[in-house]
């Protein structure tokens, strides 16, 4: 696997932004387009969060696909409530950029997304909200009620202790208040039911079975969620806590399920 380093000004968020684009070994620049997964950090992560998978190279290999690194910072890959156009910078220029410099297959059919837990919910919206450019999505422990939190239900837990959730502070930050427009715009569950069925997607979800409670039942409840709308998806509960051991141990499985979906040219 070679890592790349992808650099421009964006006009979405106003200064230089830069992706990390990984290429398997089988990769070339001419021939048979390779189609793409892009991945999504947690909360205050960065484009380089990924890649401290122990086993990402090898699967990235494996799978042959173009993998793509993007950030956000604790900015959740939203047009948030401070104005911050995340999502614009992800779907309209992220993805322009990678099928222009790179020979991928510059369809829906050819792209993935996936991340864990802020990343792993913001994939979902994502595709939801965009089935035209993604037709896969693959979630780790995804945060997928974000948009409906109230106060700090982790608040318990800090005593002190640097938690990967946001304080209320930096929740609202993002989402602005209860009742908010952003929050509205993103309701999970609303996006599920609204869904343009033009656009099928196929969804992998997992979660540990040592994670916060909530972030297990919110899991099990887009599972429900998606099964009432007839959303192809795959669910899965198996050892593991809030973390990267979780997701590196999930990497066979998440690359599989996204190979086996996405189109090669």
């Amino acid at each position: 696997m070679k890592v790349l380093t992808e650099t421009w000004r964006s006009e979405s968020i106003g200064r230089e932004k830069s992706v990390n684009v990984l290429l398997p070994s089988r990769y070339s620049s001419a021939g048979r387009a390779f189609p793409v997964l892009y991945l999504l950090h947690g909360f205050g992560g960065n484009r380089s969060t990924w890649l401290q998978c122990d086993d990402l190279s090898t699967v990235v290999d494996s799978a042959g696909l173009v993998v793509v690194l993007p950030e956000s910072g604790r900015s959740w890959f939203i047009n948030d409530a401070r104005g911050r156009r995340y999502e614009d910078y992800l779907v309209e220029e992220v993805v322009g950029h990678v099928d222009d410099a790179f020979n991928t297959v510059a369809s829906r059919d050819g792209r993935g997304i996936g991340g864990f837990s802020m990343g792993g919910a913001a994939a979902l919206y994502q595709a939801l909200r965009h089935g035209e450019v993604f037709s896969v999505v693959c979630s780790n422990a995804g945060a997928f009620e974000a948009p409906l939190r109230e106060g700090d239900p982790y608040g318990h837990l800090r005593d002190g202790q640097r938690l990967a959730m946001p304080t209320t502070r930096d929740h609202e930050r993002v989402w602005g208040p209860v009742g908010s427009e952003v929050r509205r715009e993103y309701d999970p569950y609303r996006a599920v039911r609204d869904r343009d069925a033009k656009y099928p997607i196929d969804v992998h979800l997992d979660v540990g079975l040592d994670d916060y409670p909530r972030m297990i039942d919110m899991n099990r409840r887009m599972r429900e969620a998606l099964a009432a709308s007839s959303v192809p998806h795959r669910y899965r509960e198996r050892p593991g806590g809030h973390d990267w051991e979780f997701v590196n141990a999930g990497l066979p499985d998440l690359f599989a399920f996204a190979r086996s979906r996405l189109l090669s040219a």
